[in-house]
């Protein structure tokens, strides 16, 4: 799995210490909710924003807290 981070999902990563595994966890494992230009995964107490842009690769788009 590839992951394609935003400046804002690095940021927001830093801020909630949360890595790279812990994205591609919740992307694999979450639970998916449609949204207008992509989804969001959530998985535990993790909300991932992001859109699919290839067969396994994946831009992040802001990573949060529940």
């Amino acid at each position: 799995m590839r992951l394609f981070l935003t400046r804002h999902s690095v940021k927001r990563m830093a801020e909630r210490a949360i890595n790279k595994e812990q994205v591609k966890e919740a992307i694999k494992k979450g639970s998916k909710i449609q949204q207008t230009n992509g989804l969001l995964a959530v998985y535990g107490y993790i909300e991932i924003a992001y859109k699919k842009i290839g067969r396994d690769c994946y831009k992040i788009k802001t990573v949060k807290l529940r």
